[in-house]
């Protein structure tokens, strides 16, 4: 097949975005001086015409902060909307009953759309908290529920997740941000061999969004991206890859509409089906999204 100019509207799935409203759920980790651009509420309302505009028909909406309220906050507005088709929310993976904690989640309002469980990973200093009993006992109950683990991690903290999906075969992991690569990257860099390392297990995938915040804000090109979104396509394959916004994180650096113009313009190259895979299909696989 011939390289498809970009998505087609139907297709897109945008598989990470979030949604806060401040008085409801403080965002302790945005600083008002440097992160003006998201020092605000984002809602659905706000989302609904930036998806509208560029043939996003579904999501899946990512917490962000570690908080039970938030994620009952957040399967409650999934409810609401045709829009959201998955809610990828938190729980304690350190505490004994996990498996009781998302049950309560999945018997509550929208609870249908819990599709996967993540934790702020990148905050932890302990280097051996992946490496944990309890945490491991948690993610391996979040896998038991037929839930996905989301990754959100700094680049040096791959090793330690490669590790736990390799001992923990029955977890499906999605690594949030191809792992925050430092951007522009060096192909021989620590980043590129231990992304490889975790993309060889089978039960891992990867979300190609939140790279323009990963470069400089202000000067980033989409050629500045390319080496690693083709570093991720060489290592994870198109089928384990999918497309996420990071919305309203990306406002950092670029537009919800942007973002999307330079992934396809980066992703040009690819046959029809495989971008599909990308814009949609993996998502839907991974999430096990129901039809928008």
């Amino acid at each position: 097949m011939s390289p498809s100019a970009g998505p087609a509207p139907q297709q897109i799935v945008d598989a990470h975005h979030h949604l806060w409203v401040r008085a409801r759920h403080p965002q302790p980790w945005i600083n008002a001086t440097t992160m003006k651009a998201i020092n605000a509420d984002f809602t659905v309302a706000d989302l609904a015409p930036l998806a509208a505009e560029s043939g996003v028909t579904q999501s899946v909406v990512v917490q962000s902060i570690s908080s039970p309220a938030e994620t009952t906050d957040l399967l409650r507005q999934a409810h609401a909307t045709d829009l959201i088709g998955g809610v990828v929310g938190w729980v304690d993976l350190t505490a004994r009953n996990v498996a009781d904690r998302i049950a309560r989640l999945r018997a509550g309002v929208g609870g249908g759309r819990l599709v996967g469980i993540r934790h702020l990973v990148q905050e932890e200093s302990d280097p051996g908290f992946l490496d944990r009993p309890d945490l491991r006992r948690g993610v391996a109950a979040v896998g038991a529920a037929g839930l996905a683990f989301d990754l959100v991690i700094r680049r040096h903290q791959l090793p330690a997740a490669a590790r736990l999906a390799r001992d923990l075969p029955g977890v499906t992991f999605v690594l949030d941000h191809l792992g925050k690569p430092s951007l522009p990257y060096s192909r021989h860099g620590g980043w590129a061999r231990d992304l490889r390392t975790f993309a060889q297990l089978p039960n891992t995938t990867a979300k190609l969004s939140g790279l323009a915040t990963e470069a400089d804000w202000t000067t980033w090109t989409p050629q500045e991206l390319r080496p690693a979104v083709e570093h991720a396509l060489d290592t994870f394959g198109p089928s384990r890859l999918m497309f996420g916004s990071d919305w309203p994180v990306c406002l950092l650096a670029t537009s919800y509409q942007r973002w999307i113009d330079t992934l396809a313009e980066l992703l040009q190259p690819l046959d029809a089906a495989d971008q599909a895979m990308i814009w949609a299909g993996s998502a839907r696989r991974v999430y096990r999204l129901r039809p928008s």
